[in-house]
């Protein structure tokens, strides 16, 4: 059993036992019974005389707070003598064994604090019994700062200084000789070790704390909160000494991981989160020491996106060139490019975000993603401009790949700034309308002839708008090659063009409704076309079912013969399209021969009315902007 000297006496110190309190004090912990010890049965007892503890014995027990209290009684009997009788010299004698037996207790005390985090070196009973000491000598330090006469040499003892002054040498000592390291640590460097090894010693030291040296302490001292603080300030001291000589990229992650993931993950335990105030605590590192290390980690990470999304890029640029035929699923041509720079961006800020606990800093890694999204741009423009044999192939993979990037800048806001979300966005709607006009220009071309007997007399026969849906329909097979929503898209923009044409032609004014009859038979041709267009497209996967409203109402026009019928009509018109001009109301009415100068005035002005009525800004689909009249 180890020893401990007290100035010139040697006293055992107990090994924590978890038994009830007092089950390993001696017979007689509080008082000793002596009796001759010889009765027999049925004999009466006779009575114990109790003997109290000497202080020396307290000691030996462990009996702490017994032995304060004990010398906190001599000394009010012997300086209360001093004051009223006698001088202090002439107690000389008796104040020097006090104070040394005062020594001997503090001694003992702030031995019993150093061992408290140390399993089976002390026991519970003892710990508590020395918290108790503490706290009444702080009492007593009190009632003596209220009293007007000489104070004894010991006094103000300051316990609780020397309580909390222990506690911090203790972590101070503990956390510089760690837990011993697993055997996996070969591969980490002499920072991981160590800062690994500390974090260990403080995990399970604070568990210790929450799980026996609270009990031991009263609820006012929230040892827990104060055992939490010494180890916070001690790991932050370490690590600061640590960033002072410059740290590598692998070590430079690893402690923003600690700061910002494992140490609070430590403090979140279930057996901690509830006894610790870790909002109090604050971070391991301030601002200043952590934003080098963050800049250095994010500019790594900045780095690695661009080398990975170059090579991405050069790879599919390469497979063009060499005239590879890009691979198929169901149909669609696959390309993996936005795929692969969308996983590894989601994976890149989701890690960078826990790195260093910020997500808007971890969006910093995508900043150079504007200038990485304009070379995609550039290798997307020169496959259409060389127009090799599988550059409609590759297009039409893009078409899918540029719908997979707006998807996820759109939903996933959390990966991007604002600023590059914006670009990004503007430079994928500049590719897929690129890529609708490369792919629909050839359409056009086929179509053309066609288009030029939409709007001549002959067009009011049904056969020639026929022979055009034919001719559609076959250019909408050939188009197949993009992915489900990609071709809807591409399908549903031609949709739109075909209308913008048909349209277009009309209002070229080569044909004339001198009367009724004609007028009735041009809006039954241009309903009955409306919907052709629309069970074709619709057929083919269009979702534009507006369009065939404008056919709709364009028809109705012609159709009308009032002029109040003719004004409601294009002002509904100009309401439900507001790029919809006068120079377009102009051209559809002087189809309608019968309708004077006048006439076409007073029903555009009633459209500049209506364009001007509050509430006409954006415009949710634009169409006869897209329609060019003289």
């Amino acid at each position: 059993m180890p020893m401990t000297e007290t100035d010139g006496f040697r006293l055992p110190f107990r090994p924590f036992r978890r038994g009830p309190r007092g089950q390993d004090r001696p017979a007689g912990a509080n008082a000793v019974s002596a009796t001759d010890g010889r009765h027999s049965p049925g004999e009466e007892q006779p009575h114990h005389h109790v003997i109290p503890l000497t202080f020396e014995q307290n000691l030996a027990a462990q009996r702490l707070s017994e032995a304060s209290q004990h010398l906190i009684e001599r000394e009010e009997r012997l300086f209360g003598e001093i004051n009223e009788a006698a001088s202090l010299t002439h107690h000389e004698k008796e104040v020097n064994k006090l104070a040394a037996d005062h020594k001997a207790l503090e001694g003992l005390v702030l031995q019993t604090l150093r061992l408290s985090l140390s399993p089976g070196e002390v026991s519970s009973e003892a710990l508590t019994s020395a918290v108790k000491a503490v706290k009444q000598e702080e009492d007593q330090d009190q009632k003596w700062a209220q009293r007007n006469q000489t104070l004894p040499a010991w006094r103000p003892s300051g316990w609780k200084k020397l309580h909390d002054s222990s506690l911090r040498s203790l972590v101070e000592e503990r956390m510089d000789t760690p837990a011993i390291p697993p055997a996996d640590h070969v591969n980490q460097s002499t920072v991981q070790v160590d800062v690994n090894s500390m974090g260990r010693r403080l995990k399970e030291d604070l568990l210790s704390v929450v799980g026996v040296v609270k009990s031991c302490y009263p609820f006012e001292m929230d040892i827990c909160n104060f055992y939490a603080g010494l180890y916070h300030q001690t790991f932050s001291t370490r690590l600061r000494q640590i960033t002072d000589f410059g740290l590598g990229d692998k070590d430079c992650i690893f402690l923003l991981r600690w700061v910002n993931e494992y140490y609070p993950l430590i403090l979140q335990k279930r057996e901690l989160v509830n006894e610790i105030n870790i909002e109090a605590l604050g971070k391991l590192l301030p601002k200043e020491l952590l934003k080098p290390l963050e800049d250095q980690y994010l500019s790594k990470q900045q780095g690695e996106l661009a080398t990975y999304i170059s090579c991405i890029l050069e790879e599919e640029k390469k497979r063009w060139n060499k005239g590879e035929e890009l691979p198929r699923e169901d149909g669609c041509f696959v390309s993996t490019v936005a795929y692969d720079i969308i996983q590894f961006i989601n994976g890149m800020v989701t890690s960078a975000a826990t790195v260093v606990g910020d997500l808007h800093k971890a969006q910093n890694i995508t900043c150079q993603l504007k200038d990485l999204m304009q070379r995609y741009k550039s290798f997307h423009f020169d496959i259409m401009r060389q127009k090799k044999p599988n550059s409609s192939a590759f297009i039409k993979a893009n078409l899918a790949c540029i719908e997979q990037f707006r998807d996820v800048l759109d939903n996933k806001r959390d990966l991007f700034t604002e600023d590059v979300q914006k670009n990004c966005l503007h430079v994928l709607t500049e590719m897929k309308q690129s890529a609708h006009t490369y792919l629909l220009e050839p359409v056009h071309k086929v179509l053309k002839p066609q288009y030029r007997k939409l709007g001549t007399n002959n067009w009011l026969s049904k056969p020639l708008f026929d022979k055009l849906l034919v001719s559609i329909e076959k250019e909408l097979q050939d188009l197949q090659g993009s992915s489900q929503s990609s071709h809807q898209k591409l399908v549903g923009q031609l949709h739109l063009e075909v209308t913008a044409e048909y349209v277009k032609r009309l209002l070229k004014g080569q044909i004339k409704l001198r009367d009724r009859e004609q007028q009735e038979k041009a809006y039954t041709t241009v309903k009955d076309n409306a919907e052709s267009l629309h069970d074709l497209f619709g057929k083919m996967g269009s979702e534009e079912d507006w369009l065939k409203e404008i056919l709709t109402m364009i028809a109705d026009v012609l159709k009308l013969q009032g002029l109040p019928a003719i004004q409601m009509q294009v002002a509904s018109l100009g309401t439900a399209y507001p790029d919809l001009s006068e120079k377009h109301v102009s051209a559809l009415l002087k189809l309608k021969t019968n309708l004077t100068k006048d006439d076409r005035k007073t029903v555009k002005d009633i459209l500049s009315d209506t364009l001007k009525e509050p509430g006409r800004g954006e415009l949710p689909r634009q169409f006869f902007s897209k329609v060019q009249v003289k």
